[in-house]
């Protein structure tokens, strides 16, 4: 299967660029990574982004985006699937990787949080969250059982989030859902999902918390 020249055009915190990396690095697909800074769009990415946002993908002359549509691509360009076949799994797939979307929009709301209130509400509704995964857990080691899917290469990123929160303080978000604990732990040694950040990563994601007038900061001194 011949595979055009690709190019993801990325930013270095974004977790929706790590899906697709992890998807270009499981699939062993060539490709370049062109790095932007978000708060300082260049010109040209404007004039090819509709969104505004990453990742892109270029694939020689055209452009996709969203980081669904992107992964579900690359998938099909290559041998093998990260999908399951039957197409009932592979709606629930897509409905889980959906849920995994909702939680990194409450991530941003727990480490914008303004006020304790604020934050509590966002800590307890991510709580709530990682509780209705492992009530629906039916996998091991990966969502799917014994082989990596494409939920797995979107919840390896939401999970890295944590690790950020944690050198802060413990928050326990994990205390009551051991399955969900050790999903976590086994994608943190993935090397996709460990290669598909720069090594500075961790300091990049604390200077990022740190630019934000948060509770979280506040919680630091």
């Amino acid at each position: 299967m011949s595979i055009p020249e690709l190019e993801l055009i990325s930013h270095h915190l974004c977790p929706y660029v790590q899906r697709a990396v992890i998807t270009l690095l499981e699939k062993e697909i060539p490709h370049q990574r062109t790095y932007i800074d978000l708060a300082n769009k260049p010109e040209w990415f404007q004039q090819i982004s509709p969104l505004g946002q990453v990742p892109l993908l270029k694939v020689e002359g055209e452009v996709l985006f969203e980081s669904a549509v992107i992964c579900e691509y690359l998938d099909e360009i290559t041998l093998g699937s990260l999908h399951p076949a039957d197409p009932l799994i592979k709606a629930k797939h897509r409905a889980w990787i959906e849920f995994g979307s909702s939680i990194l929009n409450t991530i941003a709301g727990f480490y914008n949080a303004p006020t304790e209130a604020v934050f509590e509400q966002k800590r307890y509704e991510l709580i709530n969250k990682f509780t209705w995964l492992d009530r629906h857990w039916q996998g091991s080691p990966y969502f799917a059982g014994e082989t990596f899917s494409l939920v797995d290469a979107v919840y390896g990123p939401i999970f890295r989030y944590f690790d950020g929160f944690e050198a802060i303080a413990d928050f326990n978000f994990f205390a009551d859902t051991a399955r969900i604990r050790a999903w976590r732990q086994t994608l943190s040694v993935r090397p996709s999902i460990q290669n598909a950040v720069t090594q500075d990563y961790p300091q990049l994601l604390l200077n990022f918390f740190k630019r934000r007038d948060s509770y979280l900061m506040r919680l630091q001194h």
